[in-house]
């Protein structure tokens, strides 16, 4: 049964489709469907020990390491749980992701939602292309800790080009490191087609600049309307205040009346 199930699995890394270099594009097909798809472009940053120019203090260094586009990737797709696997330079670098699907009741009734539950980032200071004379080298975990992230109607996919960062713990002396997310779109179940993302949920940060940039416009189209309207209401006061009859102002006039 497992033999069966993993010739039916397939896994494509499709980051050169994308025009950006720093996005990466995953796929995940079991039984010829998709199941999981994932687009966006990470970075880490990780803090590592290195010894002084006197050889006796200990300073920080800070490593930036990018999600390399030829990153191997496993995936499994579930009913309420799915993962993305993804390891590079000779797996000095795994980053794994897991996501679950679960409902809570609200005041509107029961509803469904999906989220990214748990990260798991694994590295290797010993490795130098991103570490450099790294103190004590070899490999660290860095996790999450009750991770709630990319929060999600059922049925939708996410979405948020904006940065995000999310911090894990390491195991190296409980160290933190950031895990930088942007141009994310993202959908772990119910993908309704191969290859097509459900209606995007946007996050609020995306929503926010949204609004700021569409606000302006529609302040803009709400002032003209008023402009508008008021010299329409003056045109129209003028028109009746013509055609009403004049009562002169000099008494003068008034002398031959009676």
């Amino acid at each position: 049964a497992a033999a069966r199930l993993a010739a039916e699995q397939e896994v494509e890394n499709l980051s050169g489709l994308s025009p950006n270099p720093e996005k990466d594009i995953f796929v995940v097909r079991e039984n010829r469907t998709t199941c999981l798809m994932a687009e966006f472009a990470a970075k880490f940053i990780v803090p590592y020990d290195v010894w002084a120019s006197n050889y006796v203090d200990l300073i920080t260094e800070q490593a930036d390491i990018p999600l390399s586009r030829g990153a191997e990737m496993k995936g499994k797709c579930g009913t309420n749980e799915s993962e993305l696997e993804l390891s590079w330079l000779e797996q000095a670098y795994t980053l794994k992701l897991f996501f679950l699907k679960e409902g809570h009741n609200t005041s509107r009734g029961p509803e469904a939602f999906w989220r990214l539950s748990r990260i798991q980032f694994t590295y290797d200071t010993s490795e130098r292309t991103y570490f450099k004379d790294a103190v004590s080298p070899g490999k660290h975990t860095a996790s999450s800790h009750r991770l709630s992230a990319l929060v999600t109607p059922a049925g939708k996919s996410y979405e948020c080009q904006a940065q995000q960062t999310i911090s894990l713990i390491s195991s190296d002396h409980q160290k933190s490191v950031q895990l930088l997310l942007s141009e994310v779109r993202l959908q772990p179940f119910d993908i309704p087609a191969d290859f097509v993302f459900s209606e995007e949920h946007k996050c609020p940060v995306d929503q926010r600049e949204q609004l700021e940039e569409t606000l302006p416009l529609i302040l803009g189209l709400i002032l003209g309307l008023v402009i508008v309207i008021t010299l329409g209401i003056y045109h129209v006061h003028l028109k009746l205040t013509a055609s009403q009859v004049q009562i002169p102002r000099d008494r003068s006039q008034y002398k031959h009346m009676g």
